[in-house]
């Protein structure tokens, strides 16, 4: 709890100066002023300004010497606000007092401030000091304005912003979600704090500029709280280790950067005691409550702990909120966006298809990670090769056979010697030229290895009342076999089809195995300096004949390597092509895994495009 604000007492080094430094006119006119001003104001400030201000006016010298000690009072409380604004920057735009029990925008928070005992101590204590301590005032800014985010499951009847303004809190009657906010504010002045958010009131949900700002800024705001309350009102004061995982909250789709985000959390039980009885500061460093987020999750403790938003392992991101629900269905893509560092333009109504479409279309354009296109379930409107929901990324990643290096190496020496050298490396140069995969108006435009379809068969069998299975054909490819929903048209060289079809290996620069620059970057103290070529030694001196050989070679090498990943099997897609020209994506109930026939003959992975596809 804050303490009430201490009677004055003024700045004993000012009073000191006035004693031993100067003539006893001069300390008689000096202590007189600040008397009066100590018998007339409450704050210490105020008393310290009269001072100074006869300090400015004066015309003795000795006078004068004694106010260059100290800073004017207008440039410490500029410094102040401008620091005041930076702080302010990552913290939500209202907030509840919880002194106060009022709710707060960002000009009430400025003023609570400079009305506070902490601003005038802060100002008095600068202004009696030669140098402005820039750091003491943005640590004493920081403190103030600590806040604590809450993270809850929305109940019946809670509270909106238009319940609670210009009210106090504390003094509303004790019903539903409102006895959660004024336990929760409670909560957070018992531990020290001024401030804090709840997103049920502290958001103006008419307002969609407000919105979608908050939205976007929500990640930012929980980490750079200085605690995240987490408050599961379906955990019973007795419950057990186990009760966290089964809750509620465990389920919805905004918890995930709810408890990412932060850097500092607690959970506490239905009756606002902490969970497992844990009174440590910071939930995140408890190994038992990691362990069971972790098992509940699916995310590793390490992630939980120090999370970063960004685009990699962009999947496995996915993955995570596969099971998640939320109430309004766009909600589901929207949670996301933190995530993945990505702002989209909020826009309920538009279905949740299409948010999540236009979430994916980001992550695939912005990135080049292919990962994202790795589902199986049914195709979104948005583009067919998207899913139409989330939950098509609950399956684990297409798992494929893993090739350690030195099978890498007996293959590639088994290849020397069978596949020419112009060859592997025209393949190698096309598809290290190839773009990347972009989205423009709801169209993919992927790069591919494209193998034409020869023949698709109608393959009986049992349950095919929703879905079929037919067999498949393909120029370069082992046969196979695919499970749809949708019906194919038959054919074959025998029978042909004016329809054309493919199966394509989408093409991902990974398998090029170059450096990955913006993650593993090396300083240059690291890299080996080169050596002279002027010590007098014939050694020294390479052949630039050899040096070209030597880098044709490596060349090779490198073309080699890429056939022997290219020869593995592969996560195809099944493209049918429209009549304009575009492809669609046959979505299939299982991964369609395929395999190049023969890697040696390398023109039958030479069909190298980029496909538009609807």
């Amino acid at each position: 709890m804050q303490s009430p604000s201490p009677k004055v007492e003024f700045d004993d080094t000012l009073l000191n100066d006035i004693d031993f430094k100067y003539s006893f006119h001069v300390r008689s006119q000096l202590k007189h002023t600040a008397l009066q001003g100590a018998q007339r104001y409450s704050e210490p400030l105020e008393a310290s300004k009269m001072i100074l201000a006869i300090l400015t006016s004066a015309h003795g010298v000795e006078i004068r010497k004694l106010r260059e000690k100290y800073i004017n009072s207008s440039k410490v409380e500029a410094a102040i606000r401008k620091s005041i604004d930076i702080q302010l920057c990552t913290t939500p735009l209202r907030l509840l007092n919880t002194t106060t029990g009022r709710l707060c925008d960002r000009g009430a928070q400025i003023s609570a401030f400079q009305s506070s005992a902490e601003y005038s101590e802060l100002l008095f204590s600068i202004v009696a000091h030669p140098d402005l301590p820039l750091e003491r005032i943005a640590d004493a800014v920081a403190t103030y304005f600590r806040y604590v985010m809450l993270s809850h499951r929305w109940g019946e009847k809670e509270p909106l912003l238009h319940d609670i303004q210009d009210k106090v809190v504390y003094e509303l009657k004790e019903a539903g979600g409102l006895m959660k906010l004024q336990s929760f504010c409670k909560l957070a002045r018992h531990e020290g704090y001024h401030w804090a958010w709840v997103d049920t009131c502290c958001i103006d949900q008419n307002n969609h500029v407000e919105l979608q700002k908050s939205l976007n800024s929500t990640f930012v705001w929980y980490h750079h709280s200085a605690l995240t309350i987490v408050y599961l009102s379906d955990v019973l004061p007795s419950a057990k280790s186990g009760a966290l995982a089964r809750s509620e909250w465990i389920t919805r789709g905004w918890t995930v950067p709810e408890f990412l985000a932060p850097k500092v959390i607690r959970f506490y039980q239905q009756d606002w005691t902490p969970y497992l009885d844990d009174h440590s500061p910071n939930h995140k460093e408890s190994v038992e409550i990691m362990h069971e987020l972790e098992d509940a999750t699916g995310i590793d403790a390490r992630t939980l702990d120090a999370f970063q938003p960004g685009m990699r392992d962009a999947r496995e991101k996915l993955q995570w909120a596969s099971m998640r629900v939320t109430t309004v269905p766009e909600d589901i893509a929207y949670s996301l966006c933190s995530v993945f560092g990505i702002q989209l333009p909020i826009l309920y109504g538009e279905n949740a298809q299409n948010a999540l479409g236009r979430l994916l279309q980001e992550i695939v354009a912005r990135s080049g990670d292919i990962t994202a296109l790795d589902w199986v379930g049914q195709p979104s409107e948005f583009n067919s090769c998207l899913p139409a929901n989330i939950f098509s990324y609950a399956a684990p990643p297409c798992a494929l056979p893993y090739l350690s290096e030195y099978e890498i190496q007996i293959t590639v020496s088994s290849l020397r010697d069978i596949v020419a050298v112009d060859q592997a490396l025209q393949l190698y140069t096309l598809l290290e030229n190839m773009s990347v995969p972009r989205f423009a108006h709801c169209r993919l435009h992927l790069p591919c290895i494209s193998f034409h379809v020869t023949e698709v068969r109608w393959k009986p069998g049992p349950a095919q009342e929703t879905s079929f299975t037919y067999a498949v054909k393909a120029d370069g490819l082992n046969d196979l076999l695919i499970t749809t929903e949708e019906k194919l048209i038959q054919f074959s060289k025998l029978r042909l089809t004016r329809q054309t079809f493919l199966l394509v290996l989408p093409w991902d620069r990974r398998l090029l195995e170059l450096p990955d620059f913006a993650h593993d970057a090396e300083s240059l103290g690291d890299w080996p300096q080169p050596e002279s070529l002027l010590d007098g030694s014939d050694e020294s001196i390479r052949d630039s004949s050899g040096e070209e050989e030597l880098a044709n070679s490596e060349s090779y090498s490198r073309a080699l390597r890429l056939l022997v990943r290219l020869g593995q099997p592969f996560g195809a897609f099944l493209l049918a092509q429209q009549r304009g020209g575009e492809y669609k994506r046959i979505a299939s109930d299982h991964d369609i895994i395929a395999q190049v026939k023969d890697v040696t003959s390398v023109h039958s992975m030479m069909d190298i495009r980029t496909l538009e596809i609807l």
